[in-house]
């Protein structure tokens, strides 16, 4: 076998290796049942952004996203939820200060939306539908889906969308007893 060949297995297994590791970890894992058609299972990153990974989970754990709409998505870009009021202008009421990383914004990472203050995320945050590289070191990453993208395709597009799509149902993988 070629070295080039065999290198590039090795790391498809490793990033395969690393995905399966971080969905062992339950207390850092979401799913987010959606009325889509399925589960969206998210990989929360302490690492990066242990703050805003405290915030969303106490969230969770709260029922705050149960039954709330992805109020702007656009094709290509991103699916942004987490507003309680559905339009985009509502939160938690607890703003919470960026914690900005390298970790570049690809398809299936999960972030915080805010205002044009830096330190001004709440509740809201974005799936990336793709590759998003002028996002890089101005927004919080804290997740990424490691599986159900799929289900997070198929969320209705617009600003807002007509027939917006709901989360269903949003838990910390540690709570739940299947």
């Amino acid at each position: 076998m070629k070295p080039f060949l065999y290198a590039l297995m090795m790391m498809v297994g490793l990033m395969t290796s690393e995905v399966a590791a971080e969905a062992q970890d339950l207390e850092n894992t979401l799913y987010l049942d959606l009325d889509t058609g399925g589960r969206v299972v998210i990989a929360t990153r302490p690492d990066l952004a242990p703050n805003h990974v405290t915030r969303i989970k106490e969230l969770v754990r709260q029922g705050f996203y149960d039954g709330t709409v992805f109020h702007r998505v656009i094709a290509g870009f991103m699916a942004q939820g987490g507003d309680p009021t559905g339009t985009g202008m509502g939160g938690s009421g607890e703003k919470i200060p960026a914690e900005f990383s390298g970790a570049p914004h690809l398809r299936g990472t999960v972030s915080m939306a805010r205002a044009t203050e830096p330190d001004s995320a709440d509740s809201q945050f974005f799936i990336c539908f793709t590759r998003v590289a002028h996002l890089d070191h101005q927004y919080t990453v804290w997740g990424r889906v490691v599986s159900g993208m799929e289900f997070v395709d198929q969320i209705a597009v617009g600003e807002p969308p007509r027939n917006p799509s709901k989360i269903v149902k949003m838990q910390v993988a540690a709570d739940v007893k299947e």
